[in-house]
């Protein structure tokens, strides 16, 4: 990989630099999330394991996030600020999913296949940390760019836990290794939804104060009469 492609500029809050790259790369990111998604759902329902079907809801809500944020990309701070707080809703709700998910498994006892688990997630990996690399410029920008960067990047250690969740099923024999990390993915979910949530709500605020109108001066002492007549 060349490092040119990650020593631009990053945009600040409220601005938008490189516009077309970034346009770019978020139909890129869109392509590469959706037929992961359709690669891991399959995966996922053939092996038994929850950690690729979390991994494949993940990889589906990331290709939603990059189509809103293609939508919301030429639009004001404030748009682009209540789109990120979708999308953080959007995150915290899949860790919420996920959790649900592995206590109801506790229940059923199934041992997924790790030799699926393991090729899947490197295949994912791969994927992911394509996506991440080229992001990787942006996560200074603002929420709704941030919240792009970090769905990239906890994509890209989840995949790392699905691999390693796959050695420890092949090596144990059991389940556990699978809902463990499907957990992890969830608490990663959680902290990056939350931290894209607090961002979008100061970007809110701030538009909110740059927008109001301001007061109009009061007048000098002495230069009208309270009832209307020019002070003479």
């Amino acid at each position: 990989m060349s490092a040119h492609c990650c020593e631009h500029d990053t945009p600040q809050p409220g601005t938008l630099v490189n516009l077309a790259r970034y346009r770019r790369i978020l139909w890129i990111a869109l392509v590469i999330n959706a037929a992961m998604f359709l690669v891991e759902i399959g995966a996922g329902l053939q092996s038994g394991s929850l950690s690729l079907l979390a991994d494949a809801v993940d990889f589906a809500g990331d290709a939603l996030n990059y189509g809103v944020s293609l939508a919301v990309l030429a639009s004001a701070l404030a748009w682009r600020a209540r789109a990120a707080v979708v999308k953080a809703l959007c995150m915290m709700g899949f860790g919420v999913y996920v959790l649900g998910a592995a206590v109801w498994s506790l229940w059923q006892g199934d041992v997924p296949q790790p030799l699926t688990m393991g090729v899947v997630a490197v295949v994912a990996l791969l994927a992911n940390v394509a996506v991440a690399w080229m992001l990787y410029a942006f996560r200074e920008g603002d929420a709704n760019m941030r919240s792009v960067w970090l769905c990239s990047r906890n994509d890209a250690i989840g995949n790392l836990a699905v691999l390693l969740a796959a050695l420890g099923v092949f090596g144990t024999g059991s389940a556990w290794p699978d809902l463990l990390v499907a957990s992890l993915m969830a608490g990663l979910a959680l902290q990056g939804g939350w931290v894209v949530m607090r961002q979008a709500r100061r970007e809110l605020r701030q538009d909110e104060v740059a927008v109001r109108p301001s007061a109009p001066p009061p007048n000098p002492p002495g230069c009208h009469h309270p009832h209307g007549t020019p002070h003479r």
